[in-house]
């Protein structure tokens, strides 16, 4: 095998295995719920991200230290961490939430609306989608009303909830976006990011739930998949994985975290789909697969 194509299928193995992981992930969501509430249980997951990702932070600066670079101001990592921690926290509070009230796979697939929502918020910075864009938009909206909307055109409360993660973490993606580029060091702008998710649960859970040292306690397990492999682990592989692959096979490759969230709360959670569902979910991964090319 030519040594140049190395790194590029090592990079879509360890996308597809990023996928996988995410795909897990709702399962375990779903485990939490029975644990604890959405503001604890973001608090828990993201604490255990940031502080996994602090020696992995260090590590990384030593490294870039050692090569010469400008320096970027401490502030330009302090908002930007700030914003997209922000956005991240609202988006998995939101997430968990609706969790509670739907199934694992139906989650994983009105998450995946986010592909195709980022674009069309880049409206309101400038950017004009194409005409395919918009298509993939209503596409994407034909499926999702497939998969959440009752007799009588009501949303279901979950699925609502779960839309508006897709939202949320539309505004967090375009911040990544934007302050990626600004900065020299996406490890570290991470780990400010988990740890402004931590502070945006913990927040939320003095206001809203209690603090619980027992029920964390209970869901450890969960919460240490989540922190670990799904926070820390995952983000690291995709910043990783893209280094040496295309961003539209990335995103390609990464939307298939919706079709490994079917078949995870399948096959753990014993969760089914109706034919109208599974059609709906068919279109929403249309969707997300056409943008994306």
């Amino acid at each position: 095998m030519n040594k140049d194509r190395n790194p590029v299928l090592l990079s879509y193995l360890l996308l597809l295995l990023t996928s996988f992981i995410w795909g897990i992930s709702f399962v375990t969501q779903s485990i939490g719920t029975g644990y604890l509430g959405p503001w604890s249980f973001v608090f828990y997951r993201s604490l255990i991200s940031a502080i996994v990702m602090v020696p992995v932070s260090v590590f990384n600066e030593r490294r870039l230290r050692r090569a010469e670079r400008k320096k970027p101001e401490i502030k330009v990592y302090l908002l930007g961490g700030l914003l997209c921690g922000l956005w991240l926290g609202l988006a998995s509070i939101a997430q968990q939430a609706g969790i509670k009230y739907t199934t694992a796979g139906k989650t994983g697939f009105i998450t995946a609306m986010y592909v195709v929502l980022v674009p069309v918020l880049s409206l309101f910075v400038g950017k004009k989608p194409s005409l395919r864009i918009w298509l993939c938009s209503f596409l994407g909206l034909g499926g999702v009303y497939l998969i959440s909307v009752k007799e009588g055109f009501v949303i279901g409360k979950g699925d609502a909830l779960v839309l508006l993660c897709a939202v949320l973490f539309s505004f967090q993606i375009m911040c990544v976006d934007h302050f990626s580029k600004k900065v020299d060091d996406i490890l570290l702008l991470s780990n400010i990011q988990f740890f402004v998710q931590a502070l945006t649960g913990f927040l939320g859970m003095l206001v809203f739930e209690s603090f619980d040292p027992f029920a964390a306690k209970a869901a450890i397990l969960p919460l240490l998949y989540l922190g670990i492999l799904s926070g820390a682990a995952g983000y690291t592989l995709q910043m990783v994985a893209q280094k040496n692959c295309q961003p539209t096979v990335a995103s390609l490759i990464m939307s298939l975290e919706s079709v490994f969230s079917v078949l995870a709360g399948f096959y753990f959670l014993h969760q089914t789909l109706s034919v109208k569902e599974i059609v709906g979910c068919l279109l929403v991964f249309a969707a997300v697969v056409i943008s994306s090319l």
